[in-house]
């Protein structure tokens, strides 16, 4: 196993970020961001809620998405989650509970080709 930064970083509760979060690692989000996210590895907690675009490795959504995300390996709506916009994506779940209203397109390319895709969809706005 490599050994890889474990970069850790959270929006806290009652702090709102307006503008374009971009970071390696984990990012936690308890707060509100509205606008854009970049980053590896999104985790929106129950509290938190996105309206933004992202571009993410993998996203975990336990509070509110609103927008359009592209993730290069998975995207999860936990049962508390609310996930509303447009999703491209390699690895799709939702939990029992969890809300989604959102289009939906799964890639099934390999790792080398999602990058691919993925960068392409974003041209075809």
């Amino acid at each position: 196993m490599k050994n890889e930064p474990k970069n850790f970083s959270i929006i806290d509760k009652e702090l709102t970020i307006d503008g374009t979060v971009s970071t390696k690692g984990r990012l936690i989000i308890k707060g509100v961001v509205k606008g854009t996210i970049v980053g590896q590895h999104v985790v929106i907690a129950e509290e938190g809620a996105v309206y933004a675009d992202a571009k993410v490795g993998s996203i975990t959504i336990g509070g509110i998405f609103e927008g359009e995300v592209r993730a290069l390996k998975e995207l999860i709506v936990l049962s508390t989650g609310s996930c509303k916009g447009k999703i491209v994506c390699k690895d799709f779940v939702v939990e029992t509970g969890g809300i989604l209203n959102a289009q939906v397109n799964c890639i099934t390319a390999s790792n080398d080709d999602s990058e691919k895709i993925l960068l392409a969809s974003g041209k075809n706005k």
